[in-house]
């Protein structure tokens, strides 16, 4: 028996850090989205216990460092299940990218394992399991589109915002998101993003508002350390595009475009500078999107 599962990258419009929590986490306020840069989670039937797990991309670890292969391991021990998988990630979404990539395989690995184990459970309770992998995962569970705080589990769901071209470019560097955050210097953030006036602007399908109102404050630590972000950031503004922001702690920075011929423009301009660059639609509805 097999399934097949997207597993579709998210970008940040909104990424606020508010305070540095007692456990260690920051206190977070972000609005996050789906795009339709995907994975795909292939998972057969294993009759004995083993989790095997395989991937497009060589150098993605293929044991309990992949969080698709901690998934399964958390489901398989906390529901005592005598079945076992085998996993293919199809792997679309460039890694270490401020995409949520690790994320979202793990989420459709939850999904996807719930049909082949017939376990039953509700997506509340996949996202659950996800919140111990890690704090994206049960937002990429549900996907779509919701404003998340505590420390990015505290999920409310939002409508699905105007829809628009999404142009993703990731330089050629790695960038650690607990390094980043580590470096945030909290009580001195300069400029907090205007999280309500994204809310709305989500609910009034104001794509104008949407764009003035993108904002992310880790952009102050990873663009002063990796000045290949600012230049991209720089030269989509100056090709046109409505609106631009890093995704999470970046490397990876997206314009928003409605007009398709900005587009062609802002893509071959990117492609001149770095090679991957990704052109995406917005998905941000909330239905789970199953293959099959």
């Amino acid at each position: 028996m097999q399934f097949s599962e997207k597993a579709p990258a998210k970008i940040n419009l909104t990424l606020d850090v508010l305070a540095k929590r007692p456990d260690g986490y920051h206190e977070v306020e972000m609005v996050m989205t789906t795009v339709d840069l995907a994975d795909r989670i292939d998972l057969t039937l294993l009759s004995d216990r083993r989790i095997q797990l395989e991937c497009s991309a060589s150098f993605v670890p293929d044991d309990s460092r992949n969080h698709a292969y901690k998934a399964a391991q958390l489901l398989q021990e906390q529901y005592n299940v005598s079945q076992g998988v085998h996993l293919y990630i199809d792997k679309q979404i460039p890694v270490a990218a401020g995409l949520a990539g690790g994320s979202s395989d793990a989420a459709a690995t939850l999904r996807g394992l719930n049909r082949l184990w017939n376990l039953g459970l509700s997506l509340d309770e996949l996202a659950e399991v996800g919140a111990q992998i890690g704090s994206d995962v049960p937002f990429c569970v549900y996907g779509g589109t919701a404003l998340a705080r505590g420390r990015g589990v505290q999920l409310t769901p939002l409508p699905t915002p105007v829809p628009c071209w999404v142009v993703l470019a990731k330089p050629p560097i790695g960038v650690s998101t607990a390094d980043v955050y580590g470096n945030l210097a909290v009580d001195r953030i300069q400029s907090h993003p205007r999280t309500e006036d994204m809310v709305r602007a989500i609910a009034g399908q104001d794509f104008g508002l949407m764009c003035s109102s993108l904002g992310n404050v880790l952009e102050e630590v990873t663009l002063s350390r990796y000045p290949q972000v600012r230049q991209i950031k720089e030269l989509m503004l100056a090709s046109g595009a409505d609106g631009v922001l890093m995704s999470g702690s970046g490397p990876t920075v997206f314009a928003l475009v409605q007009k398709e011929a900005k587009v062609h423009r802002i893509y071959n301009a990117l492609r001149g500078f770095v090679k991957e660059v990704y052109v995406a639609r917005m998905l941000g509805g909330a239905e789970v999107k199953v293959l099959a």
